[in-house]
């Protein structure tokens, strides 16, 4: 398999060095537009991978999504538009080489001793530094040309053309190859997912049309945290959902995965949104749980209340009939989402 997949990228390289040649005539053709913050385009969930030519697919990385914008120097953007400069400075200084007038879409990604992703890192940013990095997979603008209407296989091939010589940055690899094949090596390595695009898709700001999308191989996904339980220290538990239409609906309480300083961490960035209103259109829960866990009236009456701001990364063995996780743990805060965003997956 792995023999295929590198003959693979041997042909796609070959066919972005033809592809760069004529991008690099085309871009006088193409609109001009100032490097500014574009809205990232999004992957929809599915649960199955399709497979044929027209796809190409990435390992899905476990980070950060954020844009680098060369304009005047580097900001370093999250998706929700917020200036990442002051938490990665290291990464903003390995971008310095980047073209004038250049944006470039790709993951904050945290590196463990063996090389595999580590979504804690990112936590611990200040103390984890030297391993974190930053993937481009996407080129939106080129010296204030928009290509965004140009073809992915395009964008890429111009992509391959940018040189950034420091090890901290890299370029996120992809193979034209059988859905079914990567799926396995990705499950023996233990790796999150994969993501697929097609490559004739236009870069489609702030949507999800189908043309990227994501397949999970774990069992998790981000949600919105509405509530939680005080404990000793700060936080027991914190009280979770996602938005169907605009109604959040309650799915857990997650109380595993804490120690003692993520417990305080997140006490103190949920202190500040406190609300008497409970924001969950499905509490209190009605139907008894097996597990144990139902947040019933009486229950409710121990609950902190927050305004639904904050995304939490949860990971989970299933969901139930009622809609409810299965053993969920939690696994960090997502301070690069928008909590409206979030839906189940």
């Amino acid at each position: 398999m792995s023999r295929r997949m590198e003959e693979a990228r041997q042909w796609v390289t070959r066919l972005y060095l033809l592809l760069l040649c004529m991008n690099k005539a085309r871009l006088r053709s193409l609109p001009k537009k100032k490097a500014a913050f574009v809205e990232p385009m999004e992957c929809l969930s599915v649960s199955k991978l399709p497979d044929g030519p027209q796809w190409l697919y990435e390992i899905k990385l476990d980070g950060y999504r954020a844009l680098a914008v060369q304009s005047n120097g580097v900001t370093l953007f999250s998706r929700r538009r917020k200036s990442l400069n002051r938490q990665f400075p290291y990464i903003v200084e390995a971008l310095a080489s980047l073209p004038a007038g250049t944006v470039v879409d790709g993951e904050l990604v945290g590196l463990d001793d063996s090389g595999r992703p580590d979504f804690n890192l990112l936590q611990n940013y200040q103390a984890g530094a030297s391993r974190i990095h930053y993937y481009f997979f996407d080129l939106l603008c080129y010296r204030d040309r928009d290509l965004t209407r140009l073809p992915l296989f395009e964008r890429r091939a111009l992509l391959k053309s940018l040189t950034i010589r420091d090890k901290r940055v890299r370029i996120a690899d992809f193979v034209q190859a059988s859905a079914t094949a990567l799926l396995l090596a990705v499950r023996q390595q233990g790796l999150e997912g994969i993501v697929g695009k097609r490559k004739d898709s236009l870069y489609e700001p702030g949507k999800r049309s189908g043309a990227w999308i994501k397949y999970r191989v774990n069992r998790g996904q981000e949600l919105v945290i509405g509530g939680y339980m005080p404990g000793a220290h700060g936080v027991d538990s914190i009280i979770v959902g996602y938005y169907k239409g605009d109604a959040l609906i309650y799915v857990a309480r997650v109380r595993n995965g804490f120690v003692p300083a993520s417990r305080r961490s997140v006490f103190e960035q949920l202190r500040p949104l406190v609300t008497p209103t409970c924001s969950f259109a499905n509490l209190p829960d009605t139907r008894k749980s097996r597990w144990g866990d139902a947040l019933d009236a009486e229950t409710m009456k121990k609950c902190v209340w927050v305004t639904p701001e904050l995304v939490a990364r949860i990971e989970f063995l299933e969901w139930t009939e009622a809609d409810h996780l299965r053993h969920s743990k939690f696994m960090g805060l997502r301070d690069d989402k928008d909590a409206r965003s979030v839906v189940k997956e």
